[in-house]
């Protein structure tokens, strides 16, 4: 009896240090920041209560601003590329073609790199008179110009293509095993109704693909709200606060301009897209369970 005891509560104690970090790492310093969002620390941290002051300073901050509609523009292109580029991927890995491992490596290898080294390459790559521009005008186009990175017009959709390479491998990977999931029988009976290919993955698999697509979809919107790294390997923010971001500015001001509560007002506004994802994905899990 007492074996059985101790066998039923070793998976829980197993857990408890991953427990502990989220209760005092996790919940504890996101409470902290609440708490901090509402006083007026500045260097450092006090307990002068200004109530909402902080979050009205940020929205009337034209930089925040600026960094929100840059977010907005790069989300939805983002997301809409990863998808989109990932979900041809797979479908073209999943037609049995040669090579199939090394493909799959060579796309998602970009995933396994840091933000910041794709940043740093894609820098390089992307500077006028180097890598993309040199390398077409070598073609005979000796007028070509490909200077997004220095037009304060087009230096977030440098940040786009950056990222989306990165990035499209593993939304291959996960669709990929989606498409691996679907029964094949269904794909065969569609085939033999005559049905366009591009109506069988339109109507039939990505509908059947729901969990997966919403997956990736729950996975790309946190990576856009914490995108920090590949802004400042590439750009800085720049050129001026063209490309500038919300966890850029958060950062600039937490160590740089010395205004913890600014900053924390800052994470705790970015908090609330992620928890408006994450509720209605974890409500969806926990029904299918009881289901």
């Amino acid at each position: 009896m007492r074996a059985m005891r101790v066998g039923r509560l070793t998976p829980h104690a197993a857990l408890l240090p991953m427990a502990l970090t989220v209760i005092v790492a996790y919940l504890g310093t996101v409470l902290w920041t609440l708490k901090v969002s509402f006083t007026s620390s500045r260097t450092f941290a006090s307990d002068n209560f200004v109530g909402l002051a902080q979050y009205t300073r940020l929205f009337e901050n034209e930089r925040w601003l600026l960094s929100l509609h840059n977010l907005a523009v790069y989300g939805v292109l983002f997301i809409l590329a990863c998808m989109v580029i990932g979900f041809l991927l797979a479908v073209f890995i999943d037609q049995n073609v040669t090579g199939e491992g090394a493909l799959r490596t060579v796309f998602l290898y970009p995933y396994a790199m840091s933000f910041v080294a794709t940043g740093l390459a894609w820098q390089w790559m992307l500077t006028p008179g180097n890598g993309i521009e040199q390398a077409v005008r070598q073609l005979g186009f000796s007028e070509f110009r490909f200077d997004w990175i220095i037009d304060q017009d087009m230096a977030i959709y440098t940040i786009v293509i950056a990222t989306v390479w990165q990035c499209s491998g593993l939304v291959m990977a996960l669709m990929l095993a989606g498409l691996r999931g679907i029964d094949p029988e269904i794909l065969k009976a569609a085939r033999l109704d005559g049905i366009p290919a591009w109506r069988v993955y339109a109507s039939i698999v990505l509908p059947m693909l729901g969990p997966t697509v919403a997956t990736v979809f729950l996975l790309l919107s946190t990576a856009v709200v914490k995108l920090f790294d590949a802004v400042v390997a590439m750009t800085q923010g720049g050129p001026g606060t063209a490309s500038e971001v919300p966890a850029k500015f958060i950062m600039d001001h937490l160590f740089l301009r010395s205004n913890i509560g600014l900053a924390s007002a800052g994470a705790i506004v970015m908090l609330v897209p992620v928890l408006a994802l994450l509720a209605p994905y974890a409500y969806a899990r926990s029904r299918r369970r009881r289901a």
